[in-house]
């Protein structure tokens, strides 16, 4: 079996690899040497091969870059030099695996590329008796973890994240994801609270935070820089003093392209580190039209919504009491609900009053979401439009605002029961008392 390979290795180990790929056992063929990033995204997007071998120093290399190779349908082996260990986590970070120190033996490389090509496809290596080296065995061990990584990576189990998603029309998801990850915070529960609306990002406005800086794309930009970790994530995302984390969004929606999903699927999985729960105030759209004009690889204006959604356990979807809002809910569920996977679907109707709906608005949206939707036990929000106003106005949280208003209760139960359900964050801390603070972010 002949292995076609794409090479991007730079410096003067180049050549004797090449030419000691093809002499190899394992049936290795490179049909190209590429010599920066953008050469080697036009050979995997030509179909020229099944693996790329590329070293750590190659200029210009992300997560992005990286993701393309693998949606062409290639198996993705790196290079470190002899002893860099931080060459050697960021390409891993990248996504690349496995990860060979740069002098190894080039049988051992030929072979870690013939496995990866094998697992790729589902089958298993027919390398007979060739032996090769253990990647992880060829580079140093792993990184001395530092003060505030060390306790969550060895101890805790992974935080939960619930997204927040709701229909076009204002329903309301910015009030929820806000006042539902205020109650979880002052429950005790570390919490860190996302602003990934790409339309329309309101949550820095909100808590009358600065917004010049936008937490989510540095996020995202480091993740994609493959440099993204715990220390950096809490940087970006600093702490109210009431011990609620936030990580603002894009000031201006048309940097939505900063978004994508490779990198932000990193964010979502360092925030499960980070804190026992992370509440994503995502967009509205739900469409991947990129894939309809077969451009898989431009990027997604709803990218941030979508991938939040999959890497949601709980997703809230958000519909406002209106006709016009509980309509747009009906439709959007069972597309939510299918994007979802797995995660708990739980459905939230914001500013229940009579003259959105008529007498017994309560009754009438349970019954109206039951038989379109097939949703029972709705969370209903009464509607409190001045303690609402008076919330934004003075840049505070509903929680903070009006802890005792009729639309403020129905989330600290719900609160309560996510906290029932999965379970204490991690790294909780006793219930604190309503007492919050501003800091700049």
């Amino acid at each position: 079996m002949t292995l076609t390979v794409l090479t991007a290795v730079v410096g003067d180990r180049e050549a004797p690899l090449v030419s000691g790929l093809e002499r190899s056992s394992a049936g290795v063929t490179v049909v190209r040497r590429c010599v920066d990033v953008l050469d080697l995204l036009s050979a995997a997007g030509a179909g020229l091969a099944r693996a790329v071998v590329l070293s750590a120093e190659l200029q210009r290399l992300d997560r992005d870059a990286v993701t393309r190779l693998r949606l062409a349908g290639l198996a993705v082996v790196g290079l470190a030099a002899p002893g860099d260990r931080a060459a050697a986590e960021r390409l891993a970070r990248l996504g690349v695996d496995p990860v060979l120190a740069a002098d190894a033996p080039v049988e051992d490389i030929a072979a870690a590329v013939a496995a990866a090509v094998a697992e790729l496809v589902g089958q298993q290596p027919l390398l007979g008796n060739s032996a090769f080296g253990d990647p992880s065995a060829a580079l140093p061990g792993p990184p001395g973890l530092s003060s505030l990584e060390a306790p969550v990576l060895l101890s805790s189990p992974p935080g939960r994240i619930v997204t927040v998603w709701g229909p076009t029309g204002a329903p309301g998801r910015t009030t929820v994801a806000l006042t539902l990850a205020s109650h979880l915070a002052l429950a005790g529960q570390e919490t860190l609270l996302v602003d990934a609306d790409t339309h329309g990002a309101g949550i820095a406005q909100s808590l009358g935070l600065l917004d010049e800086t936008a937490g989510i794309a540095a996020a995202a930009r480091a993740a994609n820089q493959g440099t993204l970790d715990l220390p950096k994530l809490a940087e970006l995302a600093p702490p109210l003093e009431s011990g609620l984390r936030v990580l603002t969004g894009l000031p201006q929606s048309r940097r939505w392209p900063e978004l994508r999903a490779s990198a932000l699927d990193v964010v979502w999985d360092k925030a499960r580190s980070l804190a026992g729960w992370t509440v994503v105030d995502a967009g509205f759209g739900l469409e991947a039209d990129e894939e309809l004009m077969f451009d898989t690889t431009a990027p997604r204006r709803n990218a941030a919504t979508l991938s939040a959604i999959s890497a949601a356990d709980v997703v809230l979807a958000v519909g406002s009491a209106e006709p016009l809002g509980l309509q747009r809910l009906i439709a959007g569920v069972p597309e939510v609900t299918d994007l979802a996977g797995t995660a708990s679907i739980r459905v939230i109707v914001t500013r229940v009053r009579d003259g959105a709906v008529g007498h017994h608005p309560e009754q009438m949206i349970t019954d109206a979401l039951r038989r379109y939707a097939g949703v029972r036990e709705p969370l209903l929000i009464p509607d409190d439009r001045p303690a609402l106003d008076a919330a934004m106005l003075l840049g505070r949280s509903l929680t903070e605002q009006a802890p005792t208003s009729p639309a403020c209760r129905p989330f600290e139960a719900l609160a309560a029961s996510l906290i029932e359900q999965y379970g204490p964050g991690a790294s909780s801390r006793p219930r604190r008392r309503a007492r919050w603070g501003r800091r700049s972010a």
